[in-house]
């Protein structure tokens, strides 16, 4: 596991409150406010950084809303926040206006390009699944656009550290079988990330229960991390 991946799934984990209705959603940074976070990530602050992420996830339930229909909502909000990190992480104040717009146009070019190269629309998108090849020929996944082809190793210290104390609230605060749920649903310890669909097939339970357990479940994490 590399940075990206815990960043993203740390920015699940956040959403989860507030999909599940358990906070609200805070606030958009007015431009004053944005220019003031921009300047400070910068200068390395990992915070404010944080605080960009935070304070623009509405706009990946909103525009994830708009492609979506009752089956894959969360598939597309998970793979938005790819686009809302990514347009954070990307992000140009001289080349660009306000980050917002920057941020929505990433997340929206995220889930579409989700959507057109998967081939089974109807939540089956997988974090495996081919989106076609790079310059070289060579066959690319989601997951090669998650991790990066180099690292610097205080990163990969960093984020074995972070993976330690996930791996740690889940042992904590989750049973056997919903480990095993999390762990198909977000591709940890080294599994093949699966839908809610795929894993209702093989538990033989209904998608919505699988939907209900999940949100559960992350509810639980965001807690328990968030008191870490």
């Amino acid at each position: 596991m590399v940075g990206i991946f815990f960043d993203w799934l740390r920015t699940v984990l956040i959403m989860a409150g507030y999909v599940t209705g358990s906070a609200a959603f805070p606030k958009p940074l007015d431009a004053e406010e944005e220019r003031e976070y921009i300047a400070l990530m910068g200068e390395g602050d990992e915070n404010a950084r944080n605080i960009l992420i935070e304070r623009n996830l509405r706009l990946v339930a909103h525009i994830a809303k708009k492609y979506a229909d009752e089956k894959n909502l969360e598939d597309l909000i998970s793979i938005g926040t790819i686009g809302l990190i990514k347009g954070v992480n990307t992000f140009k104040p001289e080349k660009n206006n306000r980050i917002s717009s920057y941020i929505a146009r990433c997340i929206e070019n995220e889930i579409l390009m989700t959507m057109r190269s998967s081939k089974r629309l109807n939540n089956e998108i997988s974090m495996e699944e081919s989106i076609g090849v790079d310059k070289d020929g060579n066959n690319m996944t989601f997951l090669d656009i998650l991790v990066p082809d180099e690292g610097d190793i205080a990163d990969e210290i960093s984020d074995r550290i972070e993976a330690k104390r996930l791996y740690d609230a889940m042992d904590a605060v989750l049973s056997t079988d919903e480990k095993k749920i999390m762990c198909w649903r977000y591709g940890l310890h080294n599994t093949k990330r699966k839908t809610q669909r795929e894993i209702a097939d093989i538990l033989g339970i209904s998608r919505s229960y699988v939907s209900r357990i999940e949100k559960r479940c992350l509810k639980r994490l965001f807690d328990v991390l968030n008191d870490g």
